[in-house]
């Protein structure tokens, strides 16, 4: 018999612990571990932001579907691994032990790396997490009594950018329907070289579906820019040149700002020779195994992933929800393989399917692969998204509430792109 721990339970881990249910032997079993008690929608946070969603409408009670399913559910924090010993140690002094470990923990937050960024004791809001959007949605009613500036964006280091267009133009929908949007100038403060590169060098032409959609809204808009700081009411940035150089220091006032902060590994993965990086992401060999600690596996944000190359700014590469349900799949075939005795064979697509609702439209894309040079690069705009996004929330948080392990990236992307070969794992 086995013991496989999942570490964390958010949209990777959640369905990590579904589709290993469906792989691995009847005499094994898994537990979840995971500092959230409730699943929530992260996708669905910029409409929590500005009330079009509420908690309610977009969080899990995991406990009674792990239940459902077989699984054990232990909503405590862990307090630290330790690989050498296949241990967990968890905040509340017990320790867990197993045989096979999936890190699926997502990434902490690192608005600490910049004075005055981010909710909690700082001037600028989130969305990365349902309480920050709650808050966020707080701030903002505040700030229609009083209109003014905003600034929306994402700072150096981050690595996933469509969130902070989402909510840009959600934003600017909300204030045209409060009919205040005249009384507030938008800007768009990036770390990416470009309006649409989304750490991805641009996917079709994202770059020029987003700079127009700007300009019919009247967002002004700020690339390779590196936020020094943040003061009540106004952000201090430095626009850098390409050779790395501070072009200009510019000072943007603000009554209301949302900065999507740059990601680190959690705290109990840090450290660790072998398993993680400089900072904190889990190292994976293309079957999404650590190459140290043969037994552990990891998925989704916590990965690591290096640049596609050198920018101005630093920018992350993101892990879209194909792409981490590609690796979900692989790592739940290969741990079945190496549980009745046979090689891992399966190899996440890595491939990058997206849609970005924008209030009342929206843009999509789709690349395959990730990074170029890509067999497709595609990208298209239109109510349609804003209406696919909506259709994919309710799915998702079907397949969640159910515990269904059935793929919808994929069937999706098909529908969108009219094909029938984007495969969500391949053989090694």
């Amino acid at each position: 018999m086995a013991h496989i721990v999942v570490l964390g339970a958010g949209l990777g881990g959640s369905i990590m612990a579904y589709e290993l249910k469906d792989q691995i032997r009847k005499e094994d079993r898994i537990t979840v571990i995971t500092k959230d008690p409730k699943y929530h929608f992260v996708p669905s946070n910029p409409w929590v932001a500005v009330g079009w969603r509420k908690r309610d409408d977009v969080t899990i009670d995991l406990a009674q579907t792990m239940r459902r399913k077989g699984i054990a559910f232990n909503p405590t924090p862990a307090a630290k691994v330790m690989p050498e010993e296949n241990r967990i140690a968890l905040t509340d002094g017990t320790v867990v032990d197993y045989d096979y470990l999936v890190i699926a923990t997502g990434p902490e937050l690192a608005f600490d790396e910049i004075e005055g960024l981010g909710p909690h004791g700082g001037f600028t809001q989130s969305i990365c997490h349902v309480d920050h959007a709650e808050q966020a949605h707080a701030a903002f009613e505040e700030f229609c009594k009083n209109p003014g500036p905003i600034v929306v964006g994402a700072v150096q280091g981050a690595s996933c950018y469509g969130p902070a267009y989402e909510f840009t133009f959600i934003l600017e929908t909300e204030l045209r329907r409060r009919k205040i949007r005249d009384k507030v100038p938008m800007t768009f403060v990036t770390s990416e070289p470009y309006v649409g590169h989304l750490g991805l060098d641009g996917v079709g032409d994202t770059k020029g579906l987003l700079e127009s959609e700007m300009r019919d809204k009247h967002i002004k808009w700020m690339t390779s820019t590196r936020v020094k700081r943040v003061e009540q009411g106004k952000m201090i940035v430095e626009e850098i040149a390409d050779d790395g150089s501070v072009k200009a220091e510019k000072e943007l006032p603000f009554g209301f700002a949302m900065m999507l902060p740059a990601f680190r590994g959690i705290a109990p993965l840090r450290g660790i020779e072998g398993l993680s990086n400089p900072r904190g992401f889990t190292i994976v060999d293309k079957h999404q195994q650590n190459p140290k600690y043969k037994n552990i596996f990891a998925v989704g944000v916590c990965i690591a992933i290096p640049p596609m190359g050198p920018t101005p700014v630093p920018c992350g590469v993101p892990k879209t929800g194909f792409m981490i349900e590609s690796m979900v799949t692989a790592t739940a075939h290969n741990i079945g393989n190496i549980l009745r005795g046979t090689e891992p064979d399966q190899i996440g697509t890595w491939n990058a399917v997206c849609l970005a609702d924008f209030g009342d439209s929206g843009i999509a894309f789709v690349a395959q692969p990730q990074l170029p040079p890509r067999n497709v690069n595609w990208s298209s705009s239109g109510r349609w998204v804003h209406l696919a996004k909506i259709g994919f929330e309710k799915y998702f948080m079907r397949k969640v509430k159910k515990g269904t392990s059935e793929p919808f990236y994929e069937a999706a992307t098909m529908k969108m792109l009219g094909i029938d070969k984007l495969k969500k794992v391949e053989h090694g």
